[in-house]
């Protein structure tokens, strides 16, 4: 099982919160998975991304930044195709230098959103799973430098209890799966330092050390750009960060993101817990930490 990892907001600018997370899908899937997204792509805008804007990142930060809403609103809904016609022809001015005229940006506005909507529908198609901490910007932060953060922890414990509900799932058990983590590529020293937080969880404590039994605790390491499972993780939680609110998260929301947010809510998984006396509660695969700090420092 891989699970493919993002980060949102933080350089602390725009973004209301924190969130590392990202969606978890079965190696044997994986392939079909990225052939069907690059057909999506075709569908939304007539081409792949990769090949209608070479060297161009898309992601979620562009796709459903306001103005594409604006856009999409700015005329009738489009047959597909003139939308892919339309579409394509303004990432090709775009790419030249050229100015897309308004038919243009109102097909490339609603290829964006429709894109998203296909994408996530997509995701609950082949079983894709959805897992993330949500952190304050202004969390309290461990004062150990070399201490996993709490919000990755979290994140590890959710991914885990999905690998053990997989390995004793009462219908088809998967007895021997593990999960493997996939980030996106940090500055070097930056992966350097995860590594070793990671290493020093996983292996001196005990809660590292059950979970090294479900998890591979070495991840790789892959380029956004080129990857299409970093590249989805990076829409699920964009749109988590404004739109996914519960308890007592009370940061700005984007209300025309609500709906993509209902369609990632089928994606969570839903596990159950029970502690040493048999009391039983509900776990999700996302996680809202309003403070970073081990416990002996709150």
């Amino acid at each position: 099982m891989l699970l493919f990892l993002d980060e949102s907001g933080t350089d602390h600018r725009d973004m209301p919160y924190e969130v590392n997370g990202g969606i978890a899908i079965r190696e044997q899937q994986l392939w079909q998975f990225v052939q069907d997204v690059a057909s999506t792509q075709e569908q939304c805008f007539g081409g792949r991304l990769r090949d209608l804007a070479p060297g161009h990142e898309f992601k979620a930060r562009q796709l459903l930044a306001t103005d594409k809403f604006r856009f999409a609103r700015q005329g009738s809904t489009l047959p597909i195709g003139e939308r892919q016609v339309l579409a394509r022809a303004f990432l090709r001015r775009r790419v030249t230098g050229g100015t897309p005229r308004r038919a243009e940006f109102t097909a490339y506005g609603q290829a964006c959103l429709a894109y998203v909507e296909e994408l996530l529908h997509l995701c609950g198609v082949y079983g894709v799973r959805v897992f993330a901490s949500m952190t304050e910007r202004d969390a309290p932060v461990s004062a150990n430098p070399d201490a996993l953060r709490r919000d990755l922890a979290f994140l590890f414990e959710r991914y885990s209890y999905y690998i053990e509900d997989m390995r004793t799932a009462p219908e088809d058990p998967e007895p021997g799966i593990v999960g493997l983590l996939v980030f996106d590529e940090l500055e070097r020293a930056q992966c350097r330092r995860l590594l070793d937080r990671m290493e020093s969880y996983f292996l001196r404590t005990e809660k590292g050390r059950q979970r090294s039994q479900l998890i591979i605790p070495e991840p790789f390491f892959v380029h956004s750009d080129l990857t299409t499972g970093t590249q989805v993780a990076d829409i699920v939680i964009y749109v988590l960060n404004w739109a996914y609110r519960y308890g007592g998260m009370s940061g700005q929301t984007r209300e025309e993101l609500r709906g993509y947010c209902r369609q990632i809510l089928e994606l969570v998984h839903k596990s159950k817990q029970t502690d040493e006396d048999g009391h039983e509660w509900p776990v999700w695969s996302i996680k809202y930490v309003e403070d970073l700090r081990a416990r002996d420092e709150r």
